[in-house]
């Protein structure tokens, strides 16, 4: 119960939303760090600005994933439902 006072109301520890922080070192090209201290504030510190960026490509990467798997059944499944399609259109009346 401590550990998820730690975290605060309404986050994991251990998911994506919440875990440890951990000191790291990253080499980064000088325009893109020049780019990134422009978005710095008082309240927002240059790693956050880093990590906020680095949830929110994992986050696309993690939704690209799963549009690509969703399509993949959708593409199994097209012939066969095409094919019901046509069988149905065949009984409509011309009008």
């Amino acid at each position: 119960m401590e550990s998820q006072q730690a975290c605060g109301p309404g986050r994991v520890p251990g998911s994506m939303i919440w875990s440890m922080r951990v000191k790291t070192s990253v080499t980064i090209d000088e325009r893109v760090l020049k780019a990134i201290d422009k978005t710095v504030t008082r309240t927002r510190s240059r790693s956050r600005v880093i990590e906020d960026a680095a949830r929110e490509f994992l986050a696309r990467r993690a939704r690209a994933t799963r549009e690509g798997r969703d399509l993949a059944i959708l593409n199994e499944s097209a012939d066969g439902l095409n094919r019901e399609m046509d069988d149905v259109l065949a009984y409509q009346a011309d009008v």
